[in-house]
């Protein structure tokens, strides 16, 4: 038997979260700035997550009466501790998109000009972003002198650099061949090359200030503060022609090996939020220490010490707007026609049709997560963890005397 007696709880780890810095501070930060109803969201549930406050249950041992109390979650996808199932399942789910061919990692930055703009009109500047990218790629696939058919894409808005500044930018996975036309024939790429990254900038650029200009035209545009002047159409015209004489950045990465590397590289990218918990390390007396990676200094992890209005404020930069899609297919994966063109791809390379899994559930998913059994008791190894109260949101806090 075991030498706990019944009615033990199952210990927590005490580890720093933002939802620690949240709960301390949110309240005062609402009181003291203007947010939109997504960010005091965002805040409340972040707030909330996985405390009595959502409501729970409570699990005891069959076999040594050890106590288990699991709060529900808040489900937020800002919340960095409700992103790990979501991305699990959003990955078992695109595993049989996945073709037997080479893929490339094509990324597109915005210029920091636009910042500003993009804090007033999110949704937006967001989505222009990726129908720019989406358009500018599928034009070089279909372009007869570099594949000549459709491709796939799979593109993922991430709006934060690593000090959680502004840095928008869409990571895109594409694939390294294409559909003909026809749907006759799979068009196979380069093994090391997918298209010239000075022609995708400079197309990206004109595509993205097109729609830039049609949406001031249409009066899509909101200013208010630093960008009031824009609304002014003389000063709006200039300011596109700064834009127009720089530079964009659009990068390429090499083709990934596999579709195991492929759904590694996914799993980093999908679901992530603008900072996890892990990169935490500690706050008080008015002040934040997150780790964070200086890749203008040879991408040394260093230490950075903000005060905590400051952290918050950046935190709620890279808050989406209700509703927007951060995860977008085009071409080949467009949600409409993915099932019929991928597997006539898959047909055209001699791959066989997968065939359909049922969806794992929620103790699955995490059992495969952390590699052991989450039915068996944490303390005595022996028995089971059974399902014993069940509470609403903001019930009293489950005993676990």
């Amino acid at each position: 038997m075991c030498a706990v007696p019944p009615g033990t709880a199952v210990a927590r780890s005490l580890r720093l979260e933002l939802a620690d810095i949240v709960r301390t501070h949110g309240d005062a930060y609402r009181r003291t700035h203007r947010l939109a109803p997504v960010q005091h969201r965002a805040l409340r549930a972040i707030a909330t997550c996985r405390t009595a406050a959502l409501g729970g249950h409570q699990e005891t041992c069959d076999h040594c009466g050890a106590v288990r109390v699991s709060y529900n979650s808040c489900r937020n996808r800002h919340c960095p501790k409700c992103q790990t199932l979501t991305k699990e399942r959003w990955l078992t789910a695109r595993k049989a998109d996945l073709l037997p061919i080479p893929y490339f990692h094509v990324v597109f930055t915005l210029p920091h000009d636009l910042n500003a703009l993009a804090q007033g009109n999110p949704r937006v500047l967001y989505a222009l972003l990726f129908r720019a990218a989406a358009d500018t790629l599928l034009t070089f696939g279909r372009d007869p002198r570099h594949l000549g058919g459709t491709i796939g894409i799979t593109a993922i808005l991430h709006t934060w650099g690593q000090a959680l500044t502004q840095h928008l930018h869409l990571h895109c996975l594409v694939t390294g061949g294409a559909l003909a036309a026809d749907g006759a024939q799979w068009i196979s790429g380069r093994s090391s090359f997918l298209f010239p990254v000075r022609a995708l900038a400079t197309v990206f650029r004109a595509k993205y200030l097109a729609g830039l200009q049609r949406a001031y035209d249409d009066g899509q545009l909101a200013f208010a503060g630093g960008t009031t002047p824009l609304a002014d159409r003389r000063t709006f015209a200039g300011v596109l022609g700064q834009l127009r004489a720089v530079d964009w950045v659009v990068y390429t990465k090499r083709p990934f090996a596999g579709p195991e590397q492929v759904l590694e590289y996914l799993g980093r990218y999908t679901h992530r939020v603008a900072l996890s918990n892990n990169r935490l390390v500690d706050h008080g007396e008015g002040r934040v220490r997150f780790r964070w990676k200086d890749y203008a200094d040879h991408d040394r992890l260093k230490v950075m010490t903000l005060e905590v209005d400051e952290f918050l404020r950046r935190f709620l930069l890279h808050v989406v707007p209700r509703g927007f899609m951060r995860i977008r297919h085009f071409g080949l994966l467009a949600n409409r026609t993915r099932r019929t063109l991928v597997g006539r791809c898959r047909d055209l390379l001699g791959q066989p049709r997968p065939t359909a899994a049922p969806p794992a559930s929620v103790t699955q998913l995490r059992q495969r997560l952390v590699g052991v059994d989450l039915t068996r008791c944490p303390v005595c190894r022996e028995g089971h963890m059974q399902i014993t109260v069940i509470v609403g949101p903001g019930s009293p806090l489950l005993d676990t005397s």
